[in-house]
């Protein structure tokens, strides 16, 4: 029964008409997609690229940290040293009170100051050149 003649002619019009709807529609779609992808990956660079510059600011602020923290023990290491040594210094006066005594103005010597002769500096230069000689620091020869 074919009540419309060219039946075939039918189904393939609607059925072109249908893939052209469904190209368009998978085109859109497509479209779609990618605008969506693309905004993924736009908006995961972003969140990168901000993640990767503020662990380098938090990575500047650690090393800034550990340096202050490096000169505090090195300095709590030399107060150490200071201490320790001044404790030192004040245990052996304590114990050297024992040994010494109050000096008393009978128990000190006076000595008379020496006058100190002075030389002409050609002198001296004179004469270290002879002891020079003296001591065979100029000989000639082997």
């Amino acid at each position: 029964m074919k009540p419309y003649g060219k039946h075939s002619y039918f189904k393939k019009k609607v059925l072109k008409e249908s893939q052209k709807n469904l190209e368009k529609i998978s085109k859109q779609n497509i479209q779609l997609i990618h605008q969506i992808f693309n905004t993924i990956n736009i908006s995961l660079l972003v969140l990168i690229s901000t993640l990767f510059f503020l662990s380098l600011n938090s990575q500047r602020k650690w090393s800034n940290t550990y340096k202050n923290l490096s000169k505090t023990k090195l300095m709590n290491i030399n107060l150490v040293d200071y201490i320790s040594k001044t404790e030192e210094f004040y245990i052996r006066e304590l114990e050297s009170l024992n040994t010494y005594r109050n000096t008393k103005p009978k128990d000190l010597i006076y000595l008379n100051r020496i006058v100190e002769k002075k030389e002409s500096f050609f002198k001296k230069k004179f004469r270290n050149f002879i002891e020079g000689f003296f001591d065979s620091k100029y000989q000639r020869g082997y």
